[in-house]
């Protein structure tokens, strides 16, 4: 083979596997946030929660199957059913029924999101590795260290290989494990990242978008809110 024509085609083959890289990271977040389909309640949160810079980490695409953990009133349902789109599916799941949800879930634009209720140590994901993304968003703390451990176990299941599970919380102070998830509603991250590997996952990254040096981690979230720091996780099934 001619040298020139082989430098030609390497040059071809890099612009080809460019084009491509481009085109998976392609998803405009923020445009989903602009929606007028949107409360005018939730948009609000936006600036605190950063959901483009979440979901832009967590790598959330077209046409993925997700499950949104504790998705209350659907703050993060609604965000990934508008990514995921008419191919994708959203897993929206409550320990308890959320009638405000269910009538959400109503509108035409959401079409692809089913709703999961039931207790998370019997969580209803389907579990033959078929989802893309399980996602859970200041919560984890809410729950007890034996329906943690179960439901970290049916994620693992309901997760492809690759598949990616996101952990979102307030952190709690250095060794303070689950003590505070009652009173300041804070959890420790190292105590997550043990759970969460512990259930078969590999710790992948780290995210520092929700950082903030200032927090004392000392008072309750639910009684000065915005101001917690928060450490995203991204945890992969090997």
């Amino acid at each position: 083979m001619n040298r020139y024509f082989r430098v030609g085609m390497s040059s071809l083959l890099g612009v080809t596997l460019l084009v491509a890289g481009c085109a998976t990271t392609s998803t405009d977040y923020r445009a989903i946030l602009t929606s007028a389909d949107r409360p005018d309640a939730e948009k609000k949160l936006d600036e605190v929660r950063k959901p483009h810079e979440v979901m832009a980490f967590y790598g959330v695409k077209k046409g993925d199957k997700v499950a949104d953990l504790f998705s209350a009133r659907g703050y993060y349902t609604a965000v990934l059913s508008q990514i995921v789109g008419a191919d994708g599916v959203v897993y929206a799941a409550n320990p308890v029924a959320r009638p405000e949800l269910h009538e959400r879930v109503k509108q035409p634009n959401l079409k692809n999101v089913r709703v999961i209720d039931g207790p998370f140590d019997k969580l209803a994901l389907p579990q033959d590795g078929s989802l893309d993304f399980v996602f859970i968003h200041l919560d984890y703390h809410e729950l007890p260290p034996d329906i943690r451990g179960a439901m970290n176990r049916r994620v693992f299941g309901a997760l492809k290989r690759g598949g990616t599970y996101g952990v979102v919380d307030h952190s709690a102070k250095d060794g303070a494990g689950d003590s505070d998830a009652k009173t300041f509603h804070r959890i420790e991250k190292n105590l997550v990242i043990k759970e969460v590997t512990g259930a078969g996952f590999r710790l992948e990254k780290e995210g520092s978008m929700l950082s903030r040096a200032d927090d004392t981690r000392d008072f309750s979230v639910t009684k000065i809110r915005d101001r917690s720091d928060r450490f995203v996780l991204k945890f992969e099934k090997p």
